[in-house]
């Protein structure tokens, strides 16, 4: 798998960012010395989100869960405290529901559905069932999947 110059070129990161990502991309198929890349891409430019999403996909699709989960969650987190989020579901909640079309809210939502599902894979039904009840609450037409992996969880 050889990646593009365009593969990255929305990302707001330096152009050393982008060639380490574009060397993961390029080292697939195998996994240490893509993983090399990646987290030399993370250490480098942890604060971006772009950087932050782009190692979330790369270690859920290599199926490895636990660091797919630590990404989504460090996504939460910087969201957090760019968008100064509280931590009570309570009070987060209606934020979410009016601004879900933001783009770094819908990040969000996608980085908290992420959890969800993750947390699923890994087999903590109940912490699962807990994110997703909760996406699927401010979520009714099911766009960021909370209610598939909701429906699959309670039956």
């Amino acid at each position: 798998m050889k990646a593009s110059q365009d593969t990255f070129s929305e990302y707001q990161v330096p152009e050393s960012v982008k060639s380490l990502l574009m060397q993961a991309v390029d080292h697939w198929e195998n996994t240490a010395i893509a993983d090399e890349y990646i987290n030399q891409a993370l250490a480098k430019a942890e604060a971006y989100p772009d950087i932050l999403v782009a190692a979330y996909r790369y270690f859920y699709y290599k199926q490895n869960n636990r660091m797919a989960l630590q990404m989504a969650e460090k996504i939460l987190a910087t969201i957090k405290i760019a968008e100064n989020l509280p931590d009570d579901w309570e009070k987060l909640k209606p934020i979410l529901t009016i601004r879900r079309q933001e783009p770094e809210i819908r990040r969000y939502l996608n980085a908290y559905a992420a959890t969800g599902f993750i947390l699923a894979k890994m087999g903590e039904v109940q912490p699962a069932k807990a994110v997703t009840e909760k996406i699927q609450d401010i979520d009714p037409e099911s766009e960021f999947g909370a209610s598939i992996v909701l429906d699959i969880l309670t039956r």
